[in-house]
């Protein structure tokens, strides 16, 4: 049995809408929604609701709480297990920079994630990001990822393209 770790700090993958308001925001988790539409066979999933912000409103304390929540679950994961981490795009590289350096030798993989739409709105990326982080956490090496839109990117080096709408290596947007 494969055991994961999902980290949920808000951002645009679960920002739900408010109909009272008109307004989008991170309220609740959508994680226990998104997982139930997954089969996940021989996986074992502790979802630890971390926080709910949009990344923009991210601080310095906020991504210490979220290396230390990664250093504390980590701990408890062996071979074929991770960490993912569903985080708002804006600033998902930086988060994943400060990862990066902050965490030094990892045992596993730790996988940044998040989308472009809510997990609520028609066209959501959402659940594509989701599963596939699930997928790339039982193979990948130990490190730091960004995993959106079929792409695999490892830190350091990568960028939001926000042109696009995805993640790319930093060297890909001077070619």
């Amino acid at each position: 049995m494969r055991r994961i770790t999902l980290i949920s700090t808000g951002g645009t993958i679960e920002k739900t809408y408010d109909e009272l308001s008109g307004e989008l925001s991170n309220r609740a988790s959508v994680v226990p929604r998104m997982l139930r539409r997954l089969r996940l066979e021989d996986t074992q999933v502790n979802s630890v609701p971390l926080m709910y912000k949009d990344s923009l409103d991210l601080t310095a304390e906020d991504r210490a709480r979220i290396r230390d929540a990664i250093r504390l679950h980590a701990s408890e994961l062996g071979t074929g297990d991770g960490v993912i981490i569903l985080h708002g795009t804006d600033t998902l590289c930086e988060t994943g920079e400060y990862l990066l350096r902050e965490l030094g030798q990892l045992d596993v993989p730790v996988i940044l994630t998040g989308a472009m739409r809510p997990y609520e709105m028609k066209r959501s990326d959402a659940l594509q990001n989701l599963t596939e982080s699930f997928l790339a956490a039982g193979v990948l090496a130990p490190g730091v990822y960004v995993i959106a839109h079929g792409r695999v990117l490892s830190f350091p080096g990568v960028v939001k393209e926000h042109t696009l709408g995805t993640f790319v290596r930093a060297d890909a947007d001077s070619a």
